[in-house]
């Protein structure tokens, strides 16, 4: 199956943190708390996504207020965090929200991603992902985790259902 047909099928977006939304860096304050650098060209994308009726999750090894914070300002309501096994939490989001792998897609950067990308439609690794991320990706973005690679992404999949020219149209009012 071609990238474009692939693009087409996604219905459910899917989303490591460090390293995809973030740039990987984990920074604490004097306090202990955790501080996380967040892109908003990739927060516009994602909520593009969400308005044109293109679910999206996260998946993610860590937990954190941070992404909490950031997943309640962009609406973001699946939120797997704090999860070893990605490849099970994958399947139960699939039972749930009642879709095929095919209409899936992951993004992820490193090692803990590799099970879930071999199991979704869709696998993305974005340009600063491990190597064996990219050898089995379908698509390497060419922006970096936390710089822009979700956004690519999201404009992709909106583009291939011909969604994004009337987004744009929209904001050129």
């Amino acid at each position: 199956m071609d990238i474009e047909k692939k693009l087409q099928d996604i219905q459910l977006l899917l989303l490591d943190v460090d390293g995809v939304l973030t740039d990987g860096s984990i920074n604490y304050d004097n306090n202990g708390n955790e501080i996380k650098t967040f892109s908003v060209k990739d927060g516009l994308g994602i909520r593009m996504l969400k308005d044109s009726g293109i679910d999206v999750g996260i998946i993610t090894g860590r937990s954190s207020e941070a992404l909490l914070h950031r997943c309640r300002n962009l609406k973001i309501e699946h939120i797997f965090d704090g999860i070893s096994d990605k490849e099970e939490a994958l399947k139960d989001i699939l039972v749930k929200f009642d879709l095929n792998a095919e209409n899936a897609c992951f993004i992820g950067d490193d090692f803990p991603d590799i099970p879930a990308m071999k199991r979704v439609g869709l696998s993305v690794a974005v340009a600063d992902a491990h190597n064996e991320l990219k050898k089995i990706a379908d698509i390497t973005t060419k922006a970096n985790g936390g710089k822009g690679a979700v956004r690519e992404i999201c404009e992709r999949i909106l583009s291939s259902k011909n969604l994004l020219n009337g987004i744009i149209e929209r904001y050129s009012k």
